[in-house]
């Protein structure tokens, strides 16, 4: 585990952020633009959102830079943009974060499928270490490696980013399965854990997906399968559809009610995902501060 990992977590759990899109559509994002673009279009309105995460009490928060590889910007015809939009995000970031948080930078997924033969394995890596490298130019203090339901898509993604040096966050959404408990593409809590914990990663965790009270037996399973820091972002729940629209109607009072259970099995980071905002920080900072 990396030195800076290990120190950040030393005293307790570490207070992460929020979720990115939903607040930048509150800002005017619209249904068919792509989120990323904004560190070039919008970056006071992206800063705007970090911000609010630090001053909520984030210690880490992350960066707008989801689906800044070059097959999610593809779709949007941004694919040339990957340099200038990842570094951008981490600047931004950098900017809210001041001394007062940490930079954790985002690498999601390229939204192509390895089962499918869309891509291969090389074109994946090929496109990640391009994200990473680009990442790394702006030094975040660290990556993350999120909301992947492809075990073998997140292996790509990690060793990527373990190639800059920086310390790496890996994370796969668990919400498949009759029990709720497995990737899109099958793979257990277990297999998780045993693939990423031989990449050398420095955290492994799980993000979206579900609600907060489906993340405490998924964490307590990963804590019983290795000791390396575990990072967890629920969603607000599962939302509903309203007039076409995915609504979460978890409040941040119900979503804290669990957060003593999540820090009992074992979570060492600990924010939201989906459908949250900085008043749901606010509360699971309040949690994580009673003795």
């Amino acid at each position: 585990m990396h030195a800076f990992i290990a120190n950040l977590i030393k005293d307790g759990p570490v207070l992460t952020d929020g979720a990115w899109g939903t607040q930048i559509m509150k800002r005017g994002l619209q249904p068919r633009e792509c989120p990323d673009s904004w560190n070039l279009s919008h970056p006071e309105k992206v800063e705007e959102v970090a911000r609010e995460y630090v001053d909520a009490g984030s210690r880490v928060i992350l960066t707008n830079t989801f689906g800044a590889n070059r097959y999610a910007l593809g779709k949007f015809g941004l694919a040339d943009e990957v340099a200038e939009i990842n570094i951008n995000g981490v600047d931004i970031s950098r900017r809210a974060a001041g001394t007062k948080a940490y930079v954790f930078a985002s690498m999601g997924p390229t939204g192509k499928l390895l089962a499918t033969r869309e891509v291969t394995e090389n074109d994946l890596q090929q496109a990640f270490e391009e994200q990473a490298q680009a990442m790394a130019k702006a030094a975040p203090d660290a990556i993350v490696v999120e909301t992947m339901m492809d075990l073998t898509e997140a292996r790509i993604a990690a060793t990527a980013a373990k190639q800059t040096g920086l310390p790496v966050v890996a994370c796969l959404v668990f919400d498949s399965g009759r029990l709720k408990d497995r990737t899109m593409m099958g793979n257990t809590v277990e297999q998780a854990v045993e693939v990423l914990s031989q990449l050398e990663v420095d955290a492994i965790g799980a993000n979206c997906g579900q609600g907060i009270e489906g993340f405490i037996p998924i964490c307590k399973r990963m804590r019983a399968a290795t000791e390396l820091p575990l990072w967890m972002k629920p969603n607000a729940g599962r939302p509903e559809t309203v007039d076409g629209q995915a609504v979460y109607t978890t409040t941040a009072q119900d979503f804290v009610r669990f957060v003593p259970e999540l820090i009992q099995a074992g979570a060492n980071f600990i924010g939201s995902c989906c459908g949250s905002e900085p008043a749901f920080i606010r509360e699971i900072g309040k949690t994580l501060r009673k003795p």
